[in-house]
């Protein structure tokens, strides 16, 4: 075969390798964009849900801190719906608004419901260790879901008739009734939050709970 040949055999080759090619991929959005509109969806819906259960809280303006740390999404509570009124809340920073509505209704339907079935006394504050702090998992390089506000330690709880019932102290309480507080509250915390630890789960979390949403796999000790 001679060379003129075989170019032309080759051109036929390349040309009809074109030929019933599929168009271009439409061209995605810039990065972050898709992701960024469906948050704030979310977030909308979210907030809405959040105000229809009478809680009050200030909307948050998002931040990035560094180090993979950041406060998307997020609100600052004021105070808490019961049954009969306000719950006073204390010490907690900036949540993701998810975080904030799995915390008002355990609140009002878990831990009031329970504190005047239980002890007596509807529950009037709920105290908190936090809830933002841009850290890793204690032992890990992994970041903590404090580090994105999501996730909340709790701490105490006050009664109307002034009772204060905390984590640290009331877990092995001499009162059965004490000790059954604690426990329906923190395992009716497992039905709205992803993750919960308590004293059972190890020494770190002696003197809380650790609540945070989501998870492939809920876990709850």
């Amino acid at each position: 075969m001679s060379r003129t040949m075989i170019l032309a055999a080759a051109l036929a080759a390349l040309l009809s390798g074109c030929i019933g090619a599929p168009d271009q991929a439409p061209r995605k959005p810039a990065r972050g964009t898709g992701a960024t509109l469906s948050q704030t969806h979310q977030t909308r819906a979210c907030l809405a849900n959040l105000g229809s259960s009478e809680a009050r809280f200030t909307p948050l303006a998002d931040q990035y801190h560094g180090a993979g740390c950041s406060t998307l999404g997020t609100v600052r509570l004021a105070a808490l719906r019961s049954d009969e009124g306000r719950l006073e809340i204390t010490n907690l920073g900036p949540v993701t608004c998810p975080v904030a509505t799995a915390l008002q209704g355990w609140a009002r339907f878990g831990v009031d419901r329970a504190a005047r079935q239980i002890l007596g006394s509807p529950l009037v504050r709920i105290e908190t260790m936090g809830s933002y702090s841009c850290r890793n998992v204690a032992g890990t390089t992994r970041l903590s879901a404090h580090a994105t506000a999501n996730a909340i330690d709790i701490a105490a709880f006050r009664l109307a008739d002034g009772r204060r019932i905390s984590v640290l102290s009331d877990w092995n309480n001499s009162s059965p009734q004490v000790r059954a507080f604690l426990r329906t509250v923190r395992d009716s915390a497992c039905k709205r939050f992803g993750t919960v630890l308590s004293p059972d789960y190890n020494a770190a979390h002696r003197n809380h709970f650790h609540l945070e949403p989501g998870g492939l796999k809920p876990f709850c000790r």
